[in-house]
């Protein structure tokens, strides 16, 4: 079995999406790496070693995935679209 036709149309369908969605995908994104860096701050009663490896794995790749995904939502323009509101705003 191929899986590249699966895969060209699944990447087809993430284009066509809106660019609100993209935008929703990258603050997921930007949510996860944020909680998988930011529990490394809790203290060790309430988080073993071994768990806070484990939250950071789990968050730390979905924060991946999402970031991947909002980069095929948004496609060039959109993120363009994004930098130039965050040179705007700052």
């Amino acid at each position: 079995m191929n899986i590249k036709p699966h895969f060209l149309r699944f990447k087809d369908w993430l284009a066509g999406l809106s660019f609100r969605t993209g935008i929703i995908v990258l603050l997921l994104c930007l949510l996860c790496y944020a909680i998988s860096f930011l529990q490394m701050l809790l203290p060790s009663e309430w988080l073993s070693i071994e768990g806070k490896g484990v939250v950071w794995f789990v968050f730390f790749g979905l924060a991946k995935t999402f970031q991947y995904t909002a980069l095929l939502i948004l496609g060039k323009e959109g993120w363009q679209r994004v930098r130039a509101y965050i040179k705007k705003r700052s």
